[in-house]
């Protein structure tokens, strides 16, 4: 009877430890979906659409995109600066776009990586294909070559998506699109 016992046991801690992960994801709540994102309304961010609106969220690594006529709403995995001191967190917008962009390591970026140096538009350039610049200098919305860099804390303070994610974005936002980083 005590083997008996311990099997059951033993059957129900394995039911549980693969029910777990489903749990929790259910108790996430209505405001994250299935892939871990926290879902995002523009409206508690904005105060209208104007030409559209960007919210970047560093916590759950996604950037949410709404057109100004909001009919498109699109979520894109990111990559997101690796530190807090990295981190700039505020309202801006996009004030210029540049399809095969050019490179230019920051003053901080080369205290640190003195072996860095300028780098036009190509397969080893850091900003991939397309880039959206920022009110604040320095930081910018970008694709990357480095795909293993999506979803994790990988940047210098830019948003950084794959390449085809930004080349869509690009598309559909205006110079004067809002941005919001959280």
């Amino acid at each position: 009877m005590t083997a008996l016992t311990r099997r059951r046991t033993l059957g129900l801690m394995i039911a549980a430890g693969l029910a777990a992960p489903a749990l929790a994801r259910a108790q996430g709540g209505p405001d994250r979906n299935a892939s871990g994102f926290t879902m995002q309304r523009w409206q508690d961010h904005f105060d209208s659409l104007g030409q559209g609106v960007i919210v970047c969220d560093t916590r759950s690594r996604a950037l949410h995109f709404w057109s100004g006529d909001g009919q498109t709403h699109r979520i894109y995995p990111t990559s997101v600066p690796l530190s807090e001191e990295l981190t700039k967190r505020g309202r801006t917008e996009i004030v210029r776009k540049v399809e095969g962009p050019s490179w230019t390591p920051t003053a901080s970026m080369m205290e640190r990586f003195p072996h860095y140096r300028p780098m036009g538009p190509g397969p080893d350039n850091p900003l991939g294909t397309h880039a959206m610049y920022l009110s604040w200098p320095a930081y910018l919305i970008h694709g990357t070559h480095d795909t293993r860099k999506i979803g994790r804390l990988s940047s210098d303070g830019c948003i950084g998506l794959y390449n085809e994610k930004i080349e869509e974005l690009f598309a559909m936002s205006p110079v004067g699109t809002q941005v919001r980083i959280i």
